[in-house]
């Protein structure tokens, strides 16, 4: 794009605008989060009166310079900027044609002189006149306004340094730098719309490696609407902050890769041909060919909101563990909003003193739980006596300490309020909760998250917001005798490494049941579930879905095709390999159901079904990752000794569940 463009914009306030000057917090024209979803009656510095003839509103900037009123139009939501890029802007260009197609735009709703503007730059702020408008260069030709009004960082922008700096620019000023002055006929209310349109798309939505990506008709539906609905629901914190930081990170690494190979390219195109120094330059070059490539694959999928729930966000928890106290002690702590006589009693009779005591215990009592595991070290007992505790924080568990309610779930509520990412969060080696209910509000990650250790969650209730349970990689999870739903997500996702046991549990009234995530990756190890007893009823998707490559699904049709035409696209085997490999399957199926035959009778239930399908599809993607595998090494020549899929670790237990009224029914697959 041209000169002057702003590309790749994050979407952190630093990345939104140019750094501000003396603009107050409401009326400043960036950043834009400020402002998007305001009401007309937030904005206090507005204009309050309503203007003859203008359907936007005012605002004064704030400084010691009194500048005009502005139009304020950064208050556009969601829908008004997709209806503009969509119908009046971009409609069905190309990624080339993006400069074009706004250019057309402009000279159709732009005024091409005669209004007044703030140039609003990171140092100062000017007062100019626009003379005319540059449409293909998406410029507007300006003048110093009479008189003279400037506001800046640094006393060296005197009028005359004015004068020579747009006379080096030879009087022609990006248009998304242009704050339009306030008119009350309406004439230039289109103009102002417009060019916030062409600001907003430059901080936000455009990349500088878009023209060299597909250039098809799609660059609308592909870039700029995942990318926009992206900036939207950061504003409305429907992303984890860490993602958010993630994808600045990416961002700013994929643009500083992609300046450095447009430099390394251009240097290449001066180069004399066949020099060392070209070679050693197109090594270089592969290389940051690959790694953009691969920064841009990690930026689609955080702005596909699709993918971004499928894949997760691998959030790292920096929980550090305390370990065991210096003296060596271990601490009850007693979490009640009030202590009475006869609470205290039963606390002594069943928890803290149930037989004779050889040693004192040491009690500490709390108001509230989360100051309790605050308080944890290694080994500490927290015991929540019944009550509704309302906190607004997270719960960080990086000791081994257990955490049990006195009494039953529902008489024990620990509710969270206020925005934040998780509610539980566990990296301890060996957690145990019980009988506690966990309500959530207002999340934005899941309800509980398993970083690594081992977490045993039983005969407690899970009301969701988002996901539910999150088992990451290299992390173990049991959950018996307890109650899951309301999840707009999955109700709890299994990560590839992990190590998952449910048993006895209710998982309802969720948009998933349980998602596996994909686990084909060669650098990825095979879950370790067991299924046990499970009721999975009323959820809004599938009981259990398991994610998998499209690649994947492909080889299994092709394994499955008896034709001529589509035997050269199996995998090669020798037909002694195949039987035994075909054998081999069908006994780690039979085996893994082994069970099944106590809950089905002598015909397979619908519940039975479920339970084989969820087996068939899990042993069958385990045993193709094998395949991948071997073949790999083959390539290598490399052979393995034992082909024998028996001798694999037994990897999945699924047995006795009930998958009822599921809205696409017990077992799917998400393909990518």
């Amino acid at each position: 794009m041209g000169d002057g463009l702003l590309t790749g914009g994050c979407l952190g306030s630093e990345a939104m605008a140019p750094e501000r000057i003396r603009w107050s917090a409401e009326q400043q024209p960036a950043p834009l989060e400020k402002d998007l979803l305001q009401d007309d009656d937030s904005c206090s510095e507005c204009s309050s009166h309503d203007k003859p003839g203008s359907g936007l509103r005012s605002f004064v900037p704030e400084g010691k310079t009194h500048f005009p009123e502005m139009f304020q139009t950064s208050q556009l939501l969601f829908y008004e900027r997709f209806r503009a890029y969509q119908d009046y802007i971009l409609a069905d260009c190309k990624a080339s044609e993006v400069r074009e197609f706004t250019a057309e735009f402009l000279e159709k709703v732009l005024e091409p002189s005669g209004w007044r503007a703030v140039w609003h730059t990171n140092v100062f702020e000017v007062l100019v006149e626009v003379t005319d408008v540059d449409f293909a260069a998406l410029k507007a030709v300006v003048r110093l306004a009479d008189p003279y009004l400037c506001e800046s960082q640094v006393s060296a922008f005197t009028l005359e340094c004015m004068k020579e700096l747009l006379d080096l620019k030879e009087h022609r000023l990006p248009l998304q730098e242009l704050w339009v002055v306030f008119d009350d006929s309406g004439i230039f209310d289109q103009t102002a719309l417009a060019i916030e349109h062409v600001r907003f798309f430059y901080q936000n939505i455009w990349r500088s490696w878009d023209e060299e990506e597909e250039d098809e008709y799609d660059y609308f539906v592909r870039c700029v609407e995942p990318r926009l609905r992206l900036h939207y629901d950061i504003l409305e914190d429907r992303v984890p902050s860490g993602l958010i930081v993630d994808y600045q990170n990416l961002l700013t690494q994929c643009e500083e890769s992609y300046r450095k190979f447009l430099n390394l390219r251009s240097s290449l195109s001066n180069c004399n041909s066949d020099s060392e120094q070209e070679n050693i330059s197109m090594v270089e070059g592969l290389k940051l060919y690959s790694e953009i490539e691969q920064l841009k694959q990690k930026l689609k999928l955080i702005e596909n909101p699709l993918l971004r729930y499928v894949f997760g966000y691998q959030k790292n928890s920096n929980i550090q563990a305390k370990g065991v106290r210096p003296n060596g002690e271990k601490i009850t702590h007693v979490v009640s909003s009030t202590v009475t006589a006869g609470l205290l009693q039963s606390l002594l009779r069943d928890r803290l003193c149930p037989e004779p005591c050889k040693e004192d215990i040491e009690i500490q009592f709390h108001s509230d739980p989360l100051s309790a595991i605050n308080a944890c070290y290694e080994g500490d007992t927290v015991i929540v006596c019944p009550g509704h505790y309302v906190v607004h924080g997270t719960f960080s568990i990086a000791d081994s300490i257990e955490l049990e309610g006195y009494g039953l779930p529902d008489d024990i509520v620990i509710e969270k309020r206020g925005k934040g990412d998780t509610f539980v969060d566990c990296t301890g080696a060996d957690i145990k909760i019980s009988s506690i209910k966990f309500v959530q509000h207002d999340a934005v990650e899941g309800i509980l998250i398993i970083h690594r250790g081992k977490t045993t969650l039983e005969n407690c209730v899970l009301q969701c917001e988002t996901t539910g349970v999150t088992v990451r990689t290299s992390a173990e999870f049991l959950m018996k005798n307890s109650d899951l739903y309301g999840a707009k997500g999955a109700g709890i996702e299994i990560y590839p490494g992990s190590k998952c046991t449910l048993c006895d549990n209710g998982i309802h009234h969720c948009k998933e049941g349980i998602l596996i995530k994909d686990f084909l990756d060669e650098h990825y190890d095979i879950p370790k579930i067991s299924m046990v007893n499970n009721v999975i009823h009323n959820n809004e998707g599938y009981g259990v879905v398991l994610v998998k490559p499209t690649i994947f699904s492909d080889l299994q049709e092709n394994a499955q095709d008896g034709t001529e035409e589509n035997k050269a696209l199996k995998i090669q085997t020798s037909g002694e390999a195949d039987v035994a490999e075909r054998v081999d399957l069908e006994e780690l199926i039979q085996c893994a159901t082994g069970k099944m035959e106590l809950y089905a009778g002598a015909g397979l239930s619908e519940q039975g079904e479920g339970n084989y399908e969820i087996v068939n599809e899990l042993v069958a993607a385990s045993t193709q990752k094998g395949q991948m595998k071997k073949k790999r090494l083959s390539e290598l020549g490399i052979t393995q000794a034992d082909d024998n899929l028996m001798s694999q670790e037994m990897f999945v237990s699924i047995v006795g569940n009930q998958f009822k009224w599921n809205g696409k029914g017990s077992f799917g697959t998400f393909l990518f």
